[in-house]
């Protein structure tokens, strides 16, 4: 089994260190960890509110309203569901030794476009390349 590898509670990934050391890896990990389990405490909220919040509501006004705002909580939550697969995505990288690189071109992806986004998966300059392909093919 893999010893834990040390990190400060104040410890940021830096451009002086060999890119994607032990330290930095551990970082992401715990930073994807951290947002996995966020998004998944705030779903299981979300289950729990709906299943409280069968009522009958007599108003037809404040119905509507209600149903809006859970459509719209669904909604969010579909989308959090999809960023729980590109993080398990992003673990699954890590453990493959693959994380940081852009899927594109090979090289690393930038620390700060990392802790920003840990689930990026291209360069900023192959996201953008990608971006500017998309939208071209999208307007014809």
């Amino acid at each position: 089994m893999k010893q834990e590898t040390f990190l400060p509670d104040d410890y940021r990934p830096a451009e002086s260190e060999p890119f994607m050391n032990e330290r930095q890896v551990e970082y992401f990990r715990r930073k994807l960890l951290a947002w996995r389990s966020e998004l998944l405490a705030g779903s299981k909220d979300t289950i729990e509110s709906l299943q409280d919040g069968t009522r009958n509501i007599p108003d037809v006004t404040d119905r509507a309203s209600e149903e809006t705002d859970r459509a719209l909580e669904l909604r969010t939550r579909d989308r959090q569901r999809k960023l729980v697969s590109k993080i398990d995505a992003a673990m699954r990288r890590i453990d493959e030794g693959e994380f940081g690189y852009c899927s594109v071109t090979g090289e690393p992806i930038s620390l700060k476009r990392l802790d920003a986004r840990p689930i990026a998966t291209m360069s900023l300059e192959a996201q953008e390349k990608h971006e500017r392909r998309e939208k071209v093919h999208r307007d014809d």
